[in-house]
């Protein structure tokens, strides 16, 4: 049985909540995704099956009791918007909303410069909701967290700012990640940007914390912040180059380190930036029981999606079965005298007769022929592939193709690249 929290103490926590806007920071470019964010932004990226990764911090705030949030958009941002439009438009009401905040330059006739001149150009909608508290939120990272106990952290420390961390092994967060130096209490007293050496935490000589990108301010510490850094022409107007190694010495910055709950380890969370890291995150959700939860009817995670029906697997001869081992399939899905396993399907996907698909990620739409061989592949919404292709066997052959192979062994394929040339906005 789950600790029943005090009627009181659950009151305490609900008015932070309560008093707190959300915004979402969903305008990323996601260079690192190549060809899979040359029609839409990261945040719109398909995930798991049926999500799109920006409904992991929406579904966040929703089942954390925060019910004002502003989502700013910016690049590639059309099927982003359809998405918050379809899926999260049921969300409405004078104290519980959903805003879409697109780079509209609203001031100085830029668009967004950085993380915080996103914030700097939206200071007079953030104003008409007189909020307490601002959380801001990467749009582009897949994990579940309840904000309240960050927000009640950062209340309780007495901070004008509050990081979110993770602990990561200093070897990992080497050149690699903006770094925190924290005290005995979690102050931070140092921050500094990909170190070629991170300083560890006290007492643990393993692991540093690493900024997540998810930050708690007093608002009118924000406001004051914001405003300094905008009229700064030398900043990048960016929280973790500019805002943060800039209020530490005078100012109270706390560090929050994002744990499990129940474990009290390091919590799930993925940051979803190369094809590597794509793919190895869907395929995670394949195992018996992975680290990420998506059944967890305590912690849903909401999205919008067609009224497919069920997904359906036909043919039942020795040579031509339809089967699917070790392997999700959504909705729509037809899998018809072929093998897939382990590999997941997104909705309205179609292999057929005599092919197999191992180790793979079919977003939406997709279209496998007759006699074709998919392994460790990423093959984005909307792409047919003909009858007797093979993809992921030999790399050298998928590079004449014009199809992108990683160093780690990984092709992609779009519709470009095997000239359908869709130009659909997905």
């Amino acid at each position: 049985m789950p600790e029943l929290i005090p009627f009181e103490e659950a009151r305490y926590v609900s008015r932070f909540t309560r008093d707190t806007l959300a915004l979402i920071l969903a305008g990323g470019q996601g260079s690192r995704l190549h060809e899979l964010t040359d029609w839409r932004a990261k945040p719109s990226l398909h995930f798991g099956g049926k999500f799109r990764i920006v409904d992991f911090p929406l579904s966040n705030c929703i089942n954390s009791g925060i019910r004002r949030i502003g989502v700013l958009t910016q690049y590639k941002a059309h099927s982003l918007i359809r998405h918050l439009v379809q899926g999260w438009s049921w969300f409405q009401g004078n104290q519980e909303f959903v805003e879409i905040l697109p780079a509209s330059q609203r001031v100085g006739g830029e668009w967004y410069r950085g993380t915080a001149d996103a914030v700097y150009q939206n200071m007079d909608i953030i104003r008409t909701h007189d909020p307490r508290f601002v959380l801001i939120l990467a749009g582009d990272h897949v994990y579940k967290m309840d904000y309240a106990p960050f927000l009640r952290v950062h209340h309780d420390s007495g901070a004008d700012m509050t990081v979110c961390c993770l602990e990561v092994p200093l070897e990992e967060a080497a050149g690699a990640l903006g770094v925190m130096t924290v005290d005995s209490s979690g102050r931070v007293i140092a921050f500094d940007e990909k170190p070629e050496n991170p300083t560890p935490l006290p007492g643990r000589d393993d692991v540093c914390l690493a900024s997540m990108g998810n930050y708690v301010f007093n608002t009118e510490f924000l406001y004051e912040q914001v405003t300094i850094d905008a009229d700064n022409p030398e900043s990048k107007h960016d929280f973790g180059h500019n805002i943060i190694p800039s209020i530490i010495e005078n100012n109270h910055v706390q560090a929050y380190p994002f744990r499990d709950p129940e474990t009290g380890q390091q919590a799930y969370w993925r940051d979803v930036g190369t094809l590597g890291a794509f793919w190895e995150a869907n395929m995670e959700l394949v195992s018996v029981t992975p680290q990420l939860n998506l059944y967890d009817e305590k912690w849903p995670i909401y999205t919008n999606q067609r009224q497919f029906p069920p997904a359906k697997f036909v043919f039942d001869d020795p040579d031509r079965r339809g089967e699917a081992i070790q392997s999700m399939v959504s909705g729509g899905c037809v899998v018809s005298g072929a093998r897939v396993e382990k590999s997941l399907l997104f909705s309205n996907c179609r292999v057929e007769s005599y092919s197999k698909v191992s180790e793979s990620v079919l977003l939406p739409g997709v279209r496998v022929g007759k006699k074709c061989r998919i392994n460790r592949a990423i093959v984005d919404a909307g792409t047919i592939i003909p009858d007797g292709t093979d993809i992921g066997l030999d790399a050298e052959a998928d590079q004449a193709r014009n199809l992108r192979v990683t160093d780690d062994g990984l092709t992609l394929v779009t519709p470009e690249m095997l000239g359908q040339n869709l130009h659909r906005h997905r």
